[in-house]
């Protein structure tokens, strides 16, 4: 497969990354900065510089075409304020989409956050990413051309992945592992089946392709 990934440089999108061109896939990551390119190609990814926060849907749609998935795993940061919440968690998140829907990409999974909510209330940093993620969320659920998939990590961590974990519908708060989140990432991508789900994900006991496979038989 050809898979397109928002925020390329990422820690999960580069977990992503080295995952699928590990398993013989064709991957591009969207970058802002020429100089994050080589961390990409350490990775086996292909390195694409385009501003998210400016790029036009044309613009994106060019460098979706002829992919089989779209990611979107771009953020604003921790470090950044209200105001990028918007026009990255929530403006770049629906550029991709209707990128991805002009190109013909039909795959198409989101890395949204545990507690998105568009009617999330408080004024906080992270009430407004909250929101953000929300509206994200939302908009892509209301594409009919898109086979979304939309997962939502706990808290997450830098602690080695165990490749256990709990995917569900409603799991309740608890840590993941970036490790484990790109692990869910790459068999979601590997199973069509998971369209049309919003999935919550902590560390559990269940190996990952097998949680996979459960909820995609729901």
């Amino acid at each position: 497969m050809r898979i397109v990934i928002a925020g390329g440089h990422g820690q999960i999108a580069l977990r992503l990354e080295r995952l699928l061109a590990a398993r013989g896939n064709e991957v591009a990551g969207i970058i802002r900065k020429a100089e994050q390119g080589d961390d990409l190609r350490e990775a086996g990814a292909e390195p694409v510089v385009l501003d998210l926060e400016s790029a036009s849907v044309e613009e994106v749609a060019a460098q979706l075409r002829g992919a089989d998935a779209a990611v979107f795993a771009a953020g604003a940061g921790p470090g950044s304020g209200t105001s990028r919440k918007d026009t990255v968690d929530k403006g770049a998140a629906v550029l991709f989409a209707d990128a991805a829907v002009q190109a013909g990409v039909r795959r198409f999974v989101v890395v949204s956050s545990m507690g998105a909510n568009p009617a999330h209330e408080g004024d906080e940093i992270f009430d407004v990413y909250l929101r953000a993620k929300g509206e994200a969320d939302e908009y892509v659920r209301g594409l009919d051309a898109l086979d979304w998939t939309i997962l939502r990590p706990g808290a997450l961590t830098n602690d080695a992945g165990t490749g256990l974990v709990r995917l569900e519908a409603h799991t309740g708060r608890g840590p993941i592992p970036r490790d484990d989140v790109a692990a869910v990432l790459a068999e979601l991508l590997d199973t069509s089946a998971t369209a049309g789900l919003t999935l919550e994900l902590i560390s559990g006991s269940t190996p990952v392709p097998v949680a996979v496979k459960s909820v995609a038989g729901n």
